[in-house]
């Protein structure tokens, strides 16, 4: 049966690699805005009845030094043959700008020193279709035409580049953690043998993943950067359960089990444990999908899978990889070579008592009060920096200064006056005669650092007309409104412009919605807040019920979630601090002055997961020794320094591993996924060693009983219906025990 069931994993494997090898080409690389926000809306609206509003595509044309590009007949011959081919091409909306063809853009489609101009044209198809054809456009236009320089960039081709920026990223991760964790993981379980297995269970945990999301893609939009996550939690999963199945399998061996009984008995305890602890990171990270955003969602999605997969690989392949290899579990101890070049002696079994984690466990209980102290108020000071969060929304910049869409739209905020993309775009529907239009219109460009506000009704600058409207920009009773401003895009100021411009009185009996990249990141925004209490609200339930369930506590649930609150509250200062006020050269990218909206919420849920899964390795080793005590206050410390003790160690090395393989991630060259692999090392970190080993041994000294304490109603519900890493009565005895009273 073991060899059919590694035979059967291995034939998955097969199977699900062949499938999801072209996952990354069919997910997506946007989804950051509110489908039902009213600039979506917005934007539906003005690519059904006016086809526009798709993904902007940018052509820079450098004409040669010191010649006016504008008045230039061969710049214009060039202009004129590329927005004639854009226009021939079914993917190219409606309208493309030029300042050949509206002079009255000319701040913001010709440089300062006039050499340079610019055509911009919008594509239809969505973030599905439109960066692809954004690649093709940048292919077909990119080079020289008679001395003109061409290069192309813009929103579409943004997306483009950071769907191939992501695969290439990711391969480099997968280079960067596989092979370095596997060098750990030799010393970690001690040979050549027992370090493949995490990695093997980790790499069919991923692969069988990416199948998934291939399949969930053609059903629903998913974000490439989903991917990313599968690839970091399949392998910091599969080392984190794989550690724990070992270990404990190694202790009932050393007990004097027998093989297929050790394996018995650390299913019914410690695998009883990594399915509880999948269950808890699984339902932290399902609460993404309460989001309306699919780059949320996909994380979900991701997260959901990975976990699931990775603890069946688990609880399947890793006892049959026991079973048909034995012994030869530890050969190729890779240690033993290098003990004797260092003549180091071989080391040596030790009680738990004896060890290192019980001494430090002691003398943090015996120093409770200040070591909590002294380290709440430090993780508070880290914590600081988050008071002055600001969340925007991800631009050019995520991408690294190499990339072409990148430079080009760096060199648009150089050296043009106006940048297009902080344009406000205004939808009305309704009945309405010309002259409210231009008053609306009027009213518009007299709000602070308009520079014009246009329509079907006028073009006006400082509420007086200085050009006619284009009769384009009426169909029925639906207008489009175009405002340019000085404000920069996603600044407070360009907030605050359009709150003005919301609460302007508008004509009766019509409707106006905002959009523009502004617009888009006040809703977005606006949306997370909203779905935040209830994402937050799920998540704290079902960690005290999972909690509760398994300690039979109502204090210890409690614990765990203000000391998760407490460390996170540092990671998220560290990201402010890095990536948002730019210290430390921000790491490598470029600080815009906020963080990505979707960011702080998306590492919430997944480093609030994973701290759940040390926290339920932690306690359900507590818990039992707990158990197996006369229940004094005497009791509780020691099985809290013998719960550390056995499991110190475990999740020490857990965390090493799952450091490296998100520090791999924080290699990535889009800023946002460095930002959230950083995050995740130090949410890690700081938990595996600050409270595993400091607060929570503090604060359960602290408590003493009162941790075990639950309601006499909720104490016989967890009776019936409690879990933990007990052993089972008819296992707990030892061999020699169940030989001598007949047990077979």
């Amino acid at each position: 049966m073991p060899k059919r069931v590694l035979l059967g994993a291995f034939v998955l494997l097969v199977l699900a690699g062949a499938y999801g090898a072209g996952a990354a080409d069919k997910l997506l690389a946007g989804g950051y805005s509110d489908p039902d926000s009213a600039s979506a809306q917005a934007e539906e609206i003005l690519d059904e009845t006016f086809d526009r509003g798709g993904l902007q595509v940018v052509l820079k044309l450098d004409g040669p030094d010191g010649v006016d590009i504008s008045r230039d007949p061969t710049a214009r011959s060039v202009a004129d043959a590329i927005t004639a081919e854009l226009g021939a091409d079914d993917d190219v909306q409606d309208q493309i700008l030029s300042v050949w063809t509206q002079p009255t853009l000319d701040s913001a489609l010709v440089s300062r020193d006039r050499t340079s101009a610019l055509i911009i044209a919008s594509i239809e198809g969505g973030e599905d279709a439109a960066p692809g054809r954004a690649a093709e456009i940048a292919e077909t236009f990119t080079g020289e035409r008679d001395g003109i320089d061409i290069r192309v960039g813009g929103q579409a081709l943004v997306y483009s580049q950071v769907n191939e920026q992501t695969s290439s990223d990711l391969l480099l991760a997968e280079a960067i953690a596989i092979p370095i964790t596997f060098i750990v993981l030799i010393f970690v379980f001690g040979g050549l043998v027992a370090a493949a297995i995490p990695v093997g269970i980790g790499i069919v945990s991923i692969v069988l993943t990416i199948a998934l999301l291939r399949v969930i893609g053609s059903l629903t939009d998913v974000s490439v950067f989903a991917l990313n996550l599968t690839t970091a939690m399949g392998l910091a999963l599969a080392i984190d359960y794989t550690l724990l199945l070992l270990t404990r399998y190694r202790e009932e061996v050393g007990r004097g089990s027998s093989r297929p009984d050790a394996i018995v008995r650390t299913l019914a305890t410690a695998g009883r444990t990594v399915a509880f602890s999948a269950v808890t990171v699984a339902l932290s990270l399902s609460a993404l999908a309460l989001f309306p955003q699919y780059f949320l969602r996909s994380f979900a999605y991701a997260g959901l899978g990975v976990v699931v997969l990775a603890a069946l690989a688990a609880l399947v392949v890793t006892p049959a990889v026991l079973m048909v290899l034995g012994d030869r579990i530890d050969s190729l101890d890779a240690r033993r070579p290098l003990r004797r070049l260092l003549r180091l002696p071989s080391p040596q079994d030790k009680e738990p008592e004896d060890t290192w984690w019980y001494r430090l466990v002691r003398w943090v209980m015996r120093h409770a009060l200040p070591v909590a102290t002294a380290v709440i108020v430090f993780l508070l000071v880290l914590g600081a920096p988050f008071l002055s969060l600001k969340m925007g929304f991800p631009d050019d910049r995520v991408l690294p200064g190499s990339a072409s869409a990148r430079q080009i739209q760096d060199e648009i905020r150089q050296d043009f006056d106006d940048d297009l993309s902080s344009a406000v775009t205004v939808v009305m529907r309704g009945p309405i005669d010309p002259g409210e239009l231009a008053a609306y219109t009027r009213q518009l460009s007299e709000i602070d650092d308009v520079n014009s506000a246009g329509s079907s009704a006028g073009v006006f600058v400082s509420g007086g007309q200085v050009a006619p409207g284009s009769p384009d920009d009426t169909r029925g009773d639906t207008h489009v409104l175009s405002i340019s401003t000085d404000r920069a895009v996603m600044s407070e100021g360009a907030i605050e412009q359009l709150d003005a411009m919301r609460a302007l009185p508008v004509p009766v009996g019509t409707e106006v919605w905002f959009t523009g990249l502004t617009a888009v990141t006040d809703d977005t925004v606006d949306s997370i807040y909203a779905h935040l209490p209830w994402v937050l609200g799920l998540i704290a339930v079902a960690t005290f019920i999972l909690l509760f369930l398994f300690t039979g506590s109502v204090v210890l649930p409690l614990k765990a979630l203000v000391l998760n609150i407490l460390s996170l509250s540092a990671t998220f200062g560290a990201m402010v601090w890095f990536f948002q006020e730019g210290h430390l050269g921000g790491l490598g990218t470029t600080a815009t002055g906020t963080l990505n909206a979707t960011m702080p919420v998306l590492l919430f849920c997944v480093a609030f997961g994973l701290s759940m899964d040390y926290e339920v390795f932690l306690l359900g080793r507590i818990r039992e020794e707990w158990l197996h005590s006369g229940r004094t206050r005497a009791d509780n410390d020691h099985a809290v320094a013998l719960g550390l003790a056995r499991t110190g160690k475990v999740i020490t090395a857990a965390a090493l591993l799952m450091s490296i393989v998100f520090a791999a991630i924080a290699a990535s060259e889009v800023s946002f996924m460095r930002m959230f692999g950083v995050g995740l090392t130090l949410a890690v970190l700081m938990d595996a060693t600050l409270v595993r080993m400091f607060l929570v041994p503090a604060f359960m000294r602290l408590a003493g009983r009162a941790n075990w304490w639950a309601p006499a109603p909720l104490r016989k519900l967890h009776d019936r219906f409690g879990l933990s890493e007990e052993m089972p009565e008819h296992l707990s005895a030892t061999p020699g025990e169940r030989a001598g009273t007949g047990e077979r």
